[in-house]
């Protein structure tokens, strides 16, 4: 199938080249020029795990290419996937002036009853609002939403093995062909209509920042009577109704998704006119997690940080991608150089030049009065705790993953704090 995708961000580019390992013929439309340029030379300009082979494999195959002009990446296509940022507004909503111009500039020129595929994330009510867009420029085609669950750091497993596929559209023409093209994948097709296919994107995100969030709280609980938030979290787990995905306490939520989609689910619930007090606690409660560990660092090298030097492991939202969007790692390495310390960070794949950085763990922890350990990298549990006791200049962690063992921490001389225990 011929197919258009518009938009070589994150989204798009996982789209495009899961599509051609399904043998659809794939071109793309993107405006940066940077980024094309590294594209076209086989190089994907962030980290994902197995990205940038699915690309070569395509490119290679025939069946990718990348395009400045979004008039040549629509030529023929059946099928066009909007894959543009949506980005939050001023008032928490969704921003979808990206999607507007790119269909003002292409809508005339889709070929007859082509689909127009929202990958995008958009408010309640876009697809609707896009096709009366189309309809007004006379373009005879069909609007249709198709949200994406992909997951930063595991994004071309959750493409090739989804949990579900959602189409949204009342045209059962627009149905079926979604169904055919996405006919080599094993995974239920919810067809429903397109209101409740943009509403199944906000509120899985916005279930799953309430359970992180939740068990963060009861994390802060533990730590107030005294009970440890692993064997508690453990043992809810066991319960077949609750599960143990998505309850592991730390800085809070960030990325690219959980903060903007709440917010905008709230914009949405005003709109609408209710109250989604409940989502509102959530989000209060995830700003005020990331301060708790700010306060976990005070608590252990006193109100003035001014001079005092802190290692910092992990600056990306969470393990698996170099995404700094929204995260809590940054966050506080940020917060902690306004009050004066001194941060010396380490990632493994991340990285920003508002933070010094340095290639090794053990490095990061050179010197410091204080490491505070705030994504979740597996690099980080192989160190050598015994070697970063020896180069530190007091030997003090404070563990917003829980990745260590407190007992261990201690025997060797650490004075450690995790979260919730």
């Amino acid at each position: 199938m011929d197919i258009a995708v518009i938009g070589a961000g994150y989204v798009g580019l996982v789209q495009a080249a899961g599509l051609t390992s399904l043998g659809h013929r794939i071109k793309v439309g993107e405006a940066d020029a940077n980024k094309l340029e590294m594209l076209s030379a086989g190089k994907v300009p962030f980290y994902e795990a197995g990205l940038e082979q699915l690309l070569a494999d395509g490119m290679a195959a025939g069946l990718l290419s990348f395009h400045n002009d979004n008039l040549e990446a629509i030529a023929g296509a059946k099928v066009i996937f909007i894959a543009l940022p949506t980005p939050q507004d001023e008032d928490g909503s969704a921003d979808t002036s990206y999607i507007e111009g790119a269909l003002k500039g292409f809508g005339a020129s889709l070929e007859d009853r082509a689909l127009v595929v929202l990958k995008s994330t958009v408010p309640v009510g876009s697809v609707a609002r896009f096709q009366k867009q189309l309809d007004d420029m006379g373009a005879n085609v069909v609007v249709i939403s198709n949200p994406e669950f992909l997951r930063e750091g595991s994004a071309v497993g959750d493409f090739k093995h989804p949990d579900r596929i959602v189409v949204g559209t009342r045209d059962q023409d627009a149905a079926e062909t979604m169904i055919d093209l996405y006919k080599g994948l094993q995974a239920p097709v919810i067809v429903t209509d397109p209101a409740s296919s943009e509403m199944i994107k906000y509120a899985s995100n916005a279930y799953l920042a309430t359970r992180i969030t939740y068990a963060n709280a009861i994390a802060n609980l533990c730590e107030a009577v005294g009970a440890d938030v692993k064997d508690v979290l453990k043992g809810m787990g066991y319960d077949r109704r609750i599960g143990h995905h998505f309850l592991n306490p730390g800085p809070g939520y960030g990325g690219s998704c959980f903060p903007k989609d709440t917010e905008a689910l709230v914009a949405i619930a005003d709109s609408a006119g209710y109250d989604f007090s409940l989502l509102k606690g959530v989000i209060e409660v995830n700003h005020q997690q990331h301060e708790r560990m700010l306060e976990k660092v005070v608590a252990m090298l006193g109100e003035d940080l001014d001079g005092k030097r802190v290692g910092l492991w992990g600056l990306a939202f969470k393990a698996g991608t170099d995404d700094l969007r929204e995260s809590p790692a940054m966050y506080l390495a940020l917060r902690l150089q306004e009050r004066g310390a001194i941060v010396t960070a380490f990632d493994p794949q991340a990285s920003s030049p508002d933070v010094k950085q340095v290639d090794e763990p053990l490095e990061a922890a050179r010197d410091a009065q204080l490491l505070l350990i705030a994504t979740e990298w597996p690099e980080f549990q192989a160190v050598d705790m015994r070697a970063v006791h020896d180069v530190m200049g007091a030997a003090n962690i404070v563990d917003a993953r829980n990745m260590l063992d407190r007992r261990d921490m201690v025997r060797l001389g650490f004075n450690y704090v995790g979260v919730g225990r």
